[in-house]
């Protein structure tokens, strides 16, 4: 075998070692004997599956101040920031850039990317420079594009013919923006189009939807519709979906069924919600996330999405998903040890399995994997803790040594 990982603890608390043979994962149990050409000693130590980003926008990533800082902190100022920046940026600033966290996200145990690409600048800039990025990254981390029309579907002009030149050339979803069309109703139509292109082509779709405070923006329910409409179960998601948190519970009691027969995702993404939404609050002020625990019981597939690093619409960000999903939990009020466990699962297996990703800690799985300082997933969670080794299709891809702090003071 290539790489032999020894007495590690799995998410699920068994302690096994793991076996990499030709970039596969080929034994997960106790007392592996094989020689191994590497052997990692992660005694007691968390070992769980890459953390996986389902939300990203990576042409944006690390352009913090230009062309200046988003002074309002609003949604609709970063879009308007976003609009000019693109104007202005070159292809090899975005490829830079997007390279640069790249590095960082795969050093943080992600091993995997949907990234949303802006397709309504003709010039066709963020486009090509992700598929580069995509192809330089590809051997290390899984790069999914998703065609997304910032600017609106049928807002922006020739962006539906955007949408398709993007997919022509290699982007892998579907994508679209529903509540920034003019219309409730341009915003409905825009949704039909997106599942029925997703269809025609066997792709899949996420949209960002309903990222208002609005509790009328309900595109969701669309898109649940239009899912059970053109076939296309299992691969489509909504993401942000934070009109949800001002719904009244009667239309949510409506509402939480369709999406859990259409098998629509859910992606929230906590650190941007929350400080982009409520903006027009006093108070009491909303939190902005969507409803994470009532879809989970209702059986909605949810992953916890990064979204933002040091872009127009939102100024920190370290490409760490255990501080996303510490996020989550926090708003979410999701502190039983059950929650807790789950919240690590939205960044690593739920959000493979939107993506369709082959992850996981079982034979026959690709050979990737985290080692964490840390025992388990809920301190894992609490103390977002060094990534000691990361293995990326059976190969070792970074490495991190873990701070030690000597405390001289006597009490």
């Amino acid at each position: 075998m290539d790489i032999l990982v020894k007495g590690g603890v799995l998410p699920d608390g068994r302690q096994a070692d793991i076996a990499i043979t030709g970039g596969i994962i080929t034994a997960v149990e106790p007392g592996i004997t094989a020689e191994a050409g590497q052997v990692i000693d992660a005694s007691g130590k968390l070992v769980s599956q890459p953390f996986v980003d389902a939300h990203f926008h990576m042409d944006a990533t690390l352009s913090y101040g230009q062309p200046r800082v988003n002074a309002s902190g609003t949604l609709l100022e970063g879009i308007s920031l976003w609009g000019e920046l693109k104007q202005i940026q070159t292809r090899e600033e975005i490829v830079a850039r997007a390279l640069t966290y790249c590095r960082q996200a795969v050093g943080k145990g992600i091993l995997a990317i949907r990234s949303h690409v802006d397709v309504t600048d003709p010039n066709f800039r963020t486009v090509e420079a992700l598929l580069e990025v995509r192809e330089a990254v590809r051997e290390v981390l899984d790069l999914q594009l998703v065609a997304f029309p910032q600017d609106g579907w049928y807002r922006a002009a020739g962006a539906e013919a955007q949408v398709i030149r993007a997919l022509d050339a290699g982007v892998d979803v579907v994508g679209g923006i529903p509540h920034f069309e003019r219309t409730m109703a341009d915003g409905a139509a825009s949704v039909r189009a997106a599942c029925e292109l997703a269809a025609e082509r066997g792709l899949r779709v996420d949209l960002h939807c309903d990222e208002s405070d609005d509790p009328h923006s309900r595109h969701i329910e669309t898109l649940a519709a239009e899912t059970l409409r053109c076939g296309l179960q299992g691969r489509v998601a909504g993401s942000h979906l934070t009109s949800m948190h001002s719904m009244d519970n009667y239309y949510v009691a409506k509402l939480l069924p369709l999406i859990a027969e259409a098998q629509v995702a859910a992606i929230p993404n906590p650190l941007i919600n929350i400080t982009l939404q409520g903006r027009m609050d006093t108070y009491p002020k909303r939190r902005g996330q969507t409803r994470v625990p009532e879809l989970r019981a209702a059986g909605v597939t949810v992953a916890f999405g990064q979204d933002c690093v040091r872009d127009p619409w939102y100024p920190l960000g370290s490409g760490d998903m255990l501080e996303v999903a510490h996020m989550g939990l926090h708003v979410g009020l999701m502190t039983a040890p059950d929650q807790m466990r789950a919240g690590f699962g939205m960044v690593t297996e739920s959000p493979a399995r939107i993506m369709g990703l082959d992850f996981g800690l079982t034979p026959g799985a690709r050979g990737s994997l985290v080692m964490l300082d840390a025992p388990d997933p809920i301190e894992a969670l609490r103390l977002r803790p060094a990534r000691l080794a990361v293995v990326s299709n059976g190969r070792v891809v970074a490495r991190t040594e873990p701070a030690r702090t000597e405390v001289l003071a006597e009490f």
